[in-house]
Parts: C-alpha cells; structure tokens; sequence
C-alpha cells in the first residue's frame, strides 16, 4: 500500500498571501469605481489590474538579477495594458491604475500603497544620470489625475492630490493639492485634504475638490478685501456727515456719490467662480 501523499505546506503558504493580496486589489477597485460591478468583471476586464499583476513578476524578475525578462514582462504589459511600468518601479497595495492608457511610471518610481493613477500621468524623472534616485515617491492614498505629470526624485506626501495636466516639479507636503503649470501648492487644512469645503473623507474621483484653484482663491480674497474697504468708508462717510450737520458745518457734506457703495462684490465672485 503506497503511503499517502501529504500536501506541501509551503507551496500553501505562499499562495494563500498571493490570493490575499489579489482580493485586496480587487476590493480597491470595486470601492473606488462605481462602474464596477463584479469581481470577475474586475479581474477579466480591467487593464488597470493586468499591470499591477504583470508588474510583480517582472520587478521580482528585475530585483534577482534576470533584467531582460523583466523588461519583456514589462514590455507585454505595455502591449496589452496600455500602461507602461518599469519592472525596476516599486509598486504597493491597493494601487488602482483607472482607465489608464498611455501612464509611464519610471525606474526608480515609488508608488505607496492605495495610490491612484489616472490616464495619461507620468512619474518621470529630470537627471540622465544612471543609479541616482530620477523618478518621484508617491506615498499613501495619493491621487493624481488625468495628465499631470510628475518630474523629479522627491516626495509627493500620504494623502496628496495631483490636479489634472499639472506639471509637478517640487516635493508636495502629505494631504496637500497641487494645480496648475508648474504645479502651485495648496496646503492641507487641519492636518486634512486640501478639499476645505468636503463634508466627508471618501474618496474623490479624479482628485476634484472644491476650492482647489489658488489663482481663483486669490481673486477671491481681492474682491471680499475691496468689498469690505468700500462698505468701511461708506460708513466712514456717513459719520462725518452726521457729525457735519451737527456741527452746522454744511460744507463738509460729501457728495452722494460717497454714501452709496458701487463695488459689486456678488458679481465679481460670479465672473471668477468657484
């Protein structure tokens, strides 16, 4: 009677963290995208999730010394993918790369976890010099939108949105957002994201927040202050006329012109917008 085969234990071991860290994945999308509908949709149809999974073993490929299978890994998920990621590229969990299509992330790119990464982004990378840190460092739960582009070997801290076509050229501080070309810095806000006027802590497609435009914010500020000023001299004239006529001093009477405010402040702020 042949003895019974015992299953191996390790070969056990490493599948069970393999098929937890893939529900992972597939959980982070079903939460952030609403077209999502199933789990097998996710896994079968989502080009986003091919790369992440084609992404392992070619950067574990990189990482042992085999770099011309882990470029051609690589090389494949770029064909069929869309999405170009270096196999030298660190890349952790729950990172959910949305639609996707034409995003480069560079060799010595950091990508932490819960990051997401919409179409057309790049991390690249500003110095030609080889062995050196090129690429930026997304820390956790960073979202960066459509197009931008992030150049550079710094940190993009946990939390941070990067507006869409922004071109990011410096570190952005944890929960900050950063608009425009080049990028302008917006702070975060009690230790929050920048998205002052949320009522919630979801998750926000595309990086959109309100009041994420410092420009508009700006003119915003400009048009309160001058608004403000006008009512204070109103008001400044009107105490001189009272204290004018008590006086019987009828020759410092401003003219009516003085008394009325004219600056149209609700106007303005229309024009500029949100």
């Amino acid at each position: 009677m042949l003895p019974c085969r015992q299953p191996d234990i390790r070969v056990a071991g490493r599948l069970l963290p393999m098929f937890a860290r893939l529900r992972s994945d597939i959980q982070c999308i079903l939460e952030r995208d609403p077209a999502a509908r199933s789990a097998w949709e996710v896994l079968t149809c989502y080009p986003g999730l091919h790369a992440v999974l084609l992404h392992r073993p070619a950067h574990w490929c990189w990482t042992h010394g085999l770099k011309w299978l882990g470029r051609f890994i690589s090389y494949w998920a770029r064909w069929l993918t869309g999405i170009e990621i270096h196999p030298g590229a660190e890349i952790g969990n729950r990172v959910f790369f949305d639609h996707a299509m034409g995003t480069v992330v560079g060799e010595t790119a950091e990508v932490g976890d819960g990051c997401t990464i919409y179409q057309g982004v790049t991390l690249g990378g500003t110095s030609l010099y080889k062995g050196t840190k090129r690429h930026p460092t997304l820390g956790r739960d960073v979202v960066v939108s459509a197009g931008a582009k992030v150049l550079g070997g710094f940190v993009v801290g946990d939390g941070a949105k990067i507006g869409s076509n922004a071109v990011v050229l410096k570190p952005v501080p944890a929960g900050a957002t950063a608009v425009g070309i080049p990028a302008r810095i917006i702070p975060s806000r009690t230790g929050e994201s920048a998205d002052v006027a949320s009522t919630h802590s979801g998750f926000s497609a595309y990086g959109i927040t309100r009041e994420d435009d410092p420009v508009s914010q700006t003119l915003h500020g400009l048009i309160n202050s001058a608004s403000s000023q006008e009512h204070q001299i109103a008001l400044l004239w009107k105490a001189i006329e009272k204290l004018s006529f008590t006086q019987n001093a009828t020759d410092c009477v401003p003219d009516d012109a003085a008394l009325r405010e004219h600056f149209e402040a609700d106007k303005l702020n229309e024009l500029v917008g949100d």
